[in-house]
């Protein structure tokens, strides 16, 4: 007997939401994301920009309760159907104690606590592929065994999907823990999409969009005088491939049922330029796609390939010190935010930080929406929902929000400004010298 199907639109919450390319998959997969909790308020404000309707909570999960989010969201008891999101976890503990009792994974069992209290249908858990192996494996276990103990069934084995596999042109591996409460059936993990260069291929899948697919069309920022102080400039835009399209919002994307953003289509946004000495652009200029600049050590894409997993690198508690950004393929500069967005899977009606430290953390930090699209889409099949694409268009937030400062940030949210912890000159000394001089010249290379 065929499933029955409803059209209503599943509820979601996303904590640890960051910017929120997990919010935009679930939105893109059918979801209406009520609510977020995140502790910095910077990614709040980024957060707030891009999804209007949805309540932001700026707070740290260890001090959120469930009967908080159901009220900012304006959700009565029982009516969440998915909680999803990736609490960040050392996933290891002292001998003879449980993984889970380590203060360092606090903020994983904050987030069983939440699921126990608000009861959804379904969770997805998000974290980093290292806790499948080695002594991390006991992590998961005890995870899989805590999850069970408060009525929810895990999908088993546990799979690490590959962003390049869900249409994403970079490879980027993330495990993903999918659940349901009982008596529902766990969700399947999504099968692959898109194939990627050089592997085997059986099913058939088309090639996943290469470095060329996702910049091609975008105009070279370092010809743009005004993009030296602002992030955003009208420009001329080349010929866009298919998957360029999508992103730019010139062609209609059957998969996606999120809200349209109101976008002005001849501007590029995010995309602040990087000032290089001149020796550092000779050393880009020599190294050929897909290998490293040995000085450096930024990785120059291959037009033909696709990018290196994107990180996101230190928050200013650990030092502020922005992690490598891949080299352009034919200029000799790092990428810029918006080229690093489209090497994630965000449109380009998604802005970021207007800052190129803030803007790169949020997307280096974040699940590439099209992954986490093609994991929420399971979870509507599931639930046998036909959610259908909204008609009415959403505008922006604020633009404001996207250049607040920290301190500014946290009077817009009522939090205190300390909030996130800033660099300290002890914390730096503790710092080894090496490992200093060696972020301190990737920092200064990059800016």
């Amino acid at each position: 007997m065929a499933r029955k199907t409803t059209a209503r639109r599943p509820v979601g919450i996303d904590l640890f939401a960051g910017a929120g390319g997990m919010s935009l998959g679930f939105e893109q997969a059918g979801f209406d994301v009520r609510a977020c909790v995140e502790l910095d308020p910077v990614h709040c404000a980024t957060h707030e920009y891009n999804f209007p309707r949805c309540a932001v909570i700026c707070k740290s999960a260890d001090s959120v309760t469930g009967r908080e989010i159901l009220e900012a969201a304006g959700v009565r008891p029982g009516g969440i159907d998915v909680v999803f999101g990736g609490p960040p976890c050392q996933g290891f503990s002292m001998m003879g104690k449980r993984a889970l009792d380590d203060p360092r994974n606090s903020l994983v069992g904050h987030f069983l606590r939440i699921v126990d209290e608000l009861r959804p249908k379904y969770f997805v858990f998000e974290n980093v592929k290292g806790l499948t192996v080695g002594r991390h494996r006991r992590f998961l276990v005890e995870l899989l065994a805590e999850f069970e103990a408060i009525g929810y069934d895990v999908r088993q084995p546990t799979r690490v999907l590959n962003a390049a596999n869900y249409g994403v042109p970079q490879s980027r591996e993330r495990l993903f823990l999918l659940g349901a409460r009982a008596p529902l059936a766990a969700p399947d993990y999504p099968d692959a999409l898109t194939a990627m260069p050089g592997a085997k291929n059986p099913a058939g899948l088309p090639p996943v969009p290469t470095v060329a697919d996702a910049l091609g069309d975008l105009p070279d920022a370092e010809d743009y005088e005004e993009l030296r102080t602002s992030d955003s400039a009208k420009v001329r835009f080349g010929r866009a491939s298919a998957y360029a399209r999508f992103l730019r919002g010139l062609a209609k994307d059957p998969a996606d049922r999120s809200h349209r953003r109101s976008h002005r289509a001849n501007t590029m946004t995010s995309s602040l330029r990087s000032e290089h000495t001149a020796l550092s652009r000779k050393r880009f200029a020599k190294t050929a796609g897909g290998e490293t600049e040995p000085v450096s050590r930024f990785f120059k894409l291959d037009p033909s390939g696709i990018c290196n997993t994107l990180r996101a690198g230190t928050a200013s508690d650990r030092g502020a010190f922005t992690s490598p950004r891949p080299i352009h393929p034919h200029h000799a500069r790092c990428i810029t935010v918006r080229e690093a967005a489209r090497l994630h899977s965000y449109p380009d009606w998604f802005r970021f930080h207007v800052t190129k430290w803030h803007g790169a953390r949020q997307i280096g930090n974040s699940v590439p929406p099209l992954l986490a699209r093609a994991v929420a889409s399971r979870i509507v099949a599931a639930m046998g929902i036909d959610a259908k694409k909204p008609a009415e268009t959403l505008a922006h937030g604020d633009e404001g929000l996207l250049s607040l400062n920290m301190q500014q940030a946290c009077e817009h949210y009522g939090v205190p400004s300390n909030t996130i912890a800033q660099r300290t000159r002890r914390g730096m000394r503790a710092m080894s010298g090496s490992e200093s001089k060696t972020n301190s010249e990737r920092a200064r290379l990059e800016t």
